[in-house]
C-alpha cells in the first residue's frame, strides 16, 4: 500500500497540519517505509504458531504477575459529580466540540 503526495496532503489537512513541500516529501517517504515493513511482516507464514504472552517466553518460562481484576475502590460517583455543572444519568454533560 503506497501512499501518494495527495494522500499526505489529505492526512495533513485532517490532522490540521501545515506541511511545506520538503516536510511532505519526508513524511511520504517515512510512511511508505513503515507500510513496507508492515507488508514484510504480513508475508511471514505464522500458521501453526501459538501467540506468546511475553517475548522472553521463547527462551525461558515466564510467570506473569497479574492481579485479580476486582473493584478495590467504593463507588463514589454521586460524590464526585456534585461539583459538576451538568450531569445526566450518571454522566458528565459537556459542550459539543466536534464540528
Amino acid at each position: 500500500m503506497a501512499l501518494t503526495p495527495q494522500d499526505i496532503g489529505r492526512i495533513a489537512n485532517l490532522a490540521r497540519l501545515e506541511l511545506n513541500p520538503s516536510e511532505s516529501e519526508r513524511m511520504l517517504t517515512q510512511l511508505n517505509g513503515f507500510f513496507d515493513i508492515v507488508e514484510k511482516m504480513r508475508a511471514v507464514d505464522t500458521s501453526g504458531l501459538t501467540p506468546l504472552a511475553h517475548p522472553v517466553a521463547t527462551i525461558q518460562d515466564v510467570a506473569l504477575r497479574l492481579r485479580e481484576d476486582v473493584a478495590s475502590e467504593p463507588n463514589q460517583r454521586e460524590a464526585n459529580q456534585k461539583s459538576a455543572p451538568a450531569v445526566e444519568r450518571g454522566l458528565f454533560l459537556v459542550p459539543k466540540v466536534i464540528e
